[in-house]
């Protein structure tokens, strides 16, 4: 059976129901195997200077909140292994950790559970059943929209389950200029990044079960190991949609800000020249009227 997303109307946003399915079940089955090591592969994330800025901007959405509760209720959708989760709990807010991922569930209650502000959810990966409209004073997601095959029907759905008032809050998606680099954005990542990764290659090297990677890499092109989806030129989150959704949902975009991503393998000096002149990333908040 084909099934269309009212909003997913890109090049390959037509699919079929199980290869979605199939999708849902391979995240799932990914994202539990790397739940305890994923702050490990991922120094894109987890170094100091993406952290502060993640800080300050989680710090602007909780301020853009005017449902006029205390403390701010929030939804952390895709979880993951709590990179949102900590920032909203240090601010305050009570947070229900979201994911499809039990292995990350199981951390965010070994990590969080004595805050007192944390609770978990188990969610499908296609929609928010179960939880009733006008839940949260606050809906935030991390890098996690590429992983979803419908991703708009999410964002739709993170526009229900917010109260008026509340505010959604959408970081870390690549912006469509990151398919069109300049040749300044070129030649930053020129100069950024290692020549050789050693560290990368001698980890690839010794990772046996690594290699069935490569063979489905081969058989699909467009495979990736993480369940990454729409990363691709012709497939890639459309950020003009999101708006216009958010909008007909009778959101307002109050700050919108297009970003560097520092990973911890550029040299600090470079993205220091750079960072003002080249973006690859966009930060998002809207807030329900």
């Amino acid at each position: 059976m084909l099934i269309r997303s009212e909003w997913n109307t890109g090049v390959v946003g037509l699919r079929t129901f199980m290869q979605d399915e199939d999708q849902i079940k391979f995240n799932k089955l990914v994202n539990d195997g790397l739940s305890g090591k994923y702050e490990r592969l991922h120094g894109d994330i987890f170094n100091d200077i993406e952290q502060e800025r993640l800080r300050k901007a989680l710090k602007k959405a909780a301020e853009a909140v005017r449902t006029g509760v205390e403390p701010v209720h929030a939804l952390d959708y895709g979880c993951g292994s709590g990179n949102l989760t900590g920032h909203l709990i240090e601010l305050g807010i009570e947070t229900v950790s979201a994911d499809i991922s039990e292995g990350f569930l199981d951390l965010i209650k070994r990590n969080f559970s004595r805050t007192g502000l944390s609770d978990v959810l188990a969610i499908n990966g296609k929609d928010l059943s179960g939880v009733d409209d006008d839940s949260f004073d606050m809906v935030a997601t991390y890098s996690v929209l590429h992983h979803v095959p419908d991703y708009l029907g999410i964002v739709a759905e993170m526009c229900r389950v917010a109260k008026p008032g509340g505010v959604i809050y959408i970081d870390h998606e690549v912006i469509e200029s990151y398919y069109r680099r300049t040749q300044e954005c070129v030649e930053f990542l020129r100069k950024a990044r290692p020549t050789v990764n050693f560290k990368r290659c001698f980890r690839l090297l010794i990772d046996v079960g690594g290699y069935k990677h490569i063979i489905r890499r081969l058989l699909n092109p467009r495979y990736k190991r993480e369940g990454d989806i729409h990363v691709w030129p012709d497939d890639h989150i459309e950020w003009d949609k999101i708006e216009q959704l958010l909008i007909s949902k009778g959101c307002k975009i109050v700050l919108k800000e297009d970003y560097l991503l520092y990973k911890s393998i550029y040299d600090l000096d470079v993205y220091n020249q750079y960072k003002g002149r080249c973006v690859d990333q966009r930060m998002l908040i809207a807030r329900k009227e």
